[in-house]
């Protein structure tokens, strides 16, 4: 059973940085897509970023050039570095994973990720 577990969220001020972890289980990560998504108070779940097997990155508009998503198949860990936070930023972001389609990027749907981990908080201060 895939088990993914996030770290790394905070209070930090606009114009902060944070980097979140997520340490995965139970999959042969190497062979999976990872990616981060986030929903804030009231909003629907939105992707952020993924990486494919093969180190292709992918981002939303809203955080390109900001953050930089990045994984460490020894330490079966993504990492999401988030730079020049702002308030629009705040949430609660999720780490999530598939390999159905062989580790390739299948596009930033919800529904194209099967697994999730239960979320760590981002709140940035004004």
């Amino acid at each position: 059973q895939v088990q993914l577990v996030e770290s790394g969220g905070g209070l930090v001020q606009a114009g902060g940085s944070l980097r979140l972890s997520c340490a995965a289980s139970g999959l042969t990560f190497s062979r999976y897509v990872m990616g981060w998504f986030r929903q804030a108070p009231g909003k629907e779940r939105e992707f952020v970023s993924a990486m494919s097997r093969s180190g292709s990155t992918y981002y939303a508009n809203s955080v390109k050039g900001r953050f930089t998503i990045s994984r460490d198949n020894a330490k079966n860990t993504v990492y999401l570095q988030m730079n020049s936070l702002n308030v629009e930023d705040t949430a609660v972001y999720y780490c999530a994973a598939d390999g159905r389609n062989g580790g390739l990027y299948s596009g930033s749907q919800a529904w194209n990720f099967a697994s999730w981990g239960q979320g760590t908080q981002v709140t940035v201060s004004s």
